[in-house]
Parts: C-alpha cells; sequence; structure tokens
C-alpha cells in the first residue's frame, strides 16, 4: 500500500467513523429538535443524510476520479 492509498484510506475511515458516531446519536438529536419543531427535526435528518453523500462526492470530484 503506497502512502497515497493509505491517505485515502485514513481520511475515508475518519470520515465514516465521524458519521457512524452522528447516525449513532440521530435519535437523541432528532427527539430533542423534535420538542421545539417536527419539521426542523426532520430537516436535520435529511441534511445528515445527504451531508453523508454530499462529502463523498466532492472528495471524488477533488480527487479526479
Amino acid at each position: 500500500m503506497n502512502t497515497e492509498n493509505r491517505n485515502s484510506a485514513i481520511a475515508a475511515a475518519v470520515i465514516l467513523i465521524g458519521f457512524g458516531l452522528v447516525a449513532f446519536l440521530m435519535p437523541k438529536i432528532m427527539l430533542a429538535v423534535g420538542e421545539y419543531s417536527t419539521v426542523a427535526a426532520g430537516f436535520i435528518a435529511v441534511a445528515f443524510v445527504v451531508a453523508f453523500f454530499l462529502v463523498f462526492w466532492l472528495r471524488g470530484r477533488s480527487r479526479g476520479g
């Protein structure tokens, strides 16, 4: 494994761990926000899913692949 592949693997692992942690806490976040507004809670859920794909799409575009 060369340096470029290793750095890509590390970056992907960090991103997945970060999103995994947020996904683990998402029910608590949604319930807390849902106390104030169910629309805002729904928006947060949609934003999380969109952000997950957006991060990897942007990373792929920046890498030229």
